[in-house]
């Protein structure tokens, strides 16, 4: 069922429900006022009928008295205090007879349904005790009368809202359906874009034409930045397979020119044999280092379970420093004012972390490079400074996106790939931490790890 219909349903049957709601109380309320209203009459024709009837009246008089109050379809009676009827006048003959006479104490009325004339009709019977020093004192006047105005009232009433029920109907039908339509249409619109996305396979975003500021154009507007999103992306890769592409074409042409060259002239020059098979395996040896880091990119990206144990800080960056410093030839200074900075973590993806911004620091820098380690209420803090080319203001928001390079000449010339802040920040991420980068132009770069302080990860 489609959802146009199901609003239009939904509305329609919660419209009727109320409506029918609402019938029920107006009628109700209906027959209440008026039945109120026709008791209320005919107990004031029964106190007048009982102050017209003097102590000196004859029974004609009284006979008289008692037609001149009669209304149609009705009878006037009045009862001893023996139950034996003392007057009685009616033009309705057979209701009078239905009727037994009864003897209250205190005025009363009920209502009853009798068949008359093959009819079903509602009576009114209203009985007032005649007290005081009236000459029929003890005795009670009982009044029964025909409800058939109020029978007419009701039938119009319940045509009245029957009516209008129906006719409300029809219009919440229509007002759904158009409703509906202007609900779903920029849920119409995304469907169509998406297919012709399916189609297509290009990422296309949806027009919004009306700025109505409700929840489907914030639908719109998060489905249009996630296609920007997207674009982004894709743009991205695809500059990235491409500079994958031409970083894996120089060493597999490398490989395969120094193969032939092998094939050819085979081992004889040992000279020759030992520059090609040294050249093979220094572009074999980057190709497996290229496609090392294009996998820890993926495998981080998925759930990682962390190795988390107490890990010295100031331990692992004397072991890290020294390491470099004796691939790099390169002056790096540890500072730190405490020992140990102990923190609970996953030691070789700290690690990991931490010579990724040393790697970038050497390769960005010629100058001395110094490590800060300190430690507060809440973080314990690694802070890798360089003073080299630095990083273009406008540059910085975008340094942690995959794929992302500043200036791929230069990332080529030093072998990067675009990955590593994007790997340093995922492991940051996992560790509930964060990452920081300040820089200047020419000047330099400060790269901050904030790691948890507490020896409890939260």
């Amino acid at each position: 069922m489609r959802i146009t219909l199901k609003i239009n349903l939904l509305t329609t049957a919660w419209m009727l429900f109320i409506l029918i709601l609402i019938n029920i109380v107006v009628f109700v309320l209906f027959m209440q006022t008026t039945i109120s209203m026709e008791e209320d009459m005919a107990f004031q024709k029964a106190e007048d009928i009982i102050k017209n009837i003097h102590t000196n009246e004859t029974s004609d008089q009284i006979i008289r008295e008692l037609k001149d109050n009669l209304t149609e379809d009705s009878y006037i009676r009045i009862i001893q205090s023996d139950g034996k009827i003392l007057y009685e006048v009616t033009n309705e003959q057979e209701l009078a007879k239905k009727v037994k006479g009864k003897l209250v104490k205190s005025r009363e009325s009920e209502r009853k349904l009798f068949i008359i004339e093959d009819k079903e009709k509602q009576v009114l019977i209203v009985r007032v005790p005649i007290k005081g020093g009236h000459l029929l004192k003890g005795s009670i006047i009982e009044i029964g009368e025909e409800l058939e105005g109020l029978e007419s009232r009701k039938d119009t009433l319940l045509w009245i809202l029957g009516v209008s029920t129906v006719f409300a109907a029809i219009l919440s039908l229509l007002s759904g359906r158009w409703l509906s339509n202007i609900i779903m249409r920029p849920i119409f619109n995304m469907i169509n874009t998406m297919k012709d996305i399916e189609r297509s396979g290009v990422p296309k975003k949806i027009i919004i034409q009306n700025d109505t500021k409700d929840e489907l154009q914030t639908l719109a507007n998060t489905f249009n930045r996630m296609i920007d999103r997207l674009e982004e992306n894709f743009e991205k890769q695809s500059q990235f397979v491409s500079d994958a592409s031409h970083e894996l074409k120089t060493p597999l042409t490398v490989i395969k020119s120094y193969a032939n060259l092998l094939r050819r002239h085979g081992l004889e020059d040992k000279e020759m044999a030992s520059e090609a098979i040294q050249a093979i395996h220094s572009e074999a040896t980057r190709i497996q280092k290229m496609t090392e880091t294009f996998l820890n990119v993926a495998s981080l990206e998925k759930e990682v379970d962390l190795d988390i144990d107490v890990v010295n800080l100031v331990s692992l960056c004397q072991t890290i420093l020294k390491q470099l410093k004796e691939v790099y030839k390169r002056e790096i200074t540890l500072h730190f004012e405490q020992a140990p900075i102990l923190i609970m973590a996953d030691e070789l993806k700290v690690k990991q972390a931490i010579i990724i911004l040393l790697d970038n620091a050497i390769k960005y820098s010629n100058e001395k490079i110094d490590v800060f380690l300190e430690k507060n209420d809440l973080h314990a803090i690694v802070r890798v400074k360089d003073y080299g080319i630095g990083i273009p203001e406008e540059e910085i928001n975008n340094i942690f996106e995959r794929f992302y390079r500043v200036d791929k000449a230069r990332s080529r010339e030093t072998g990067g790939f675009g990955l590593g802040l994007h790997i340093a920040k995922r492991i940051m991420k996992l560790h509930k931490g964060e990452i920081k980068i300040q820089s200047k132009e020419g000047e330099g770069t400060e790269a901050e790890l904030l790691l948890p302080a507490s020896l409890e990860m939260e």
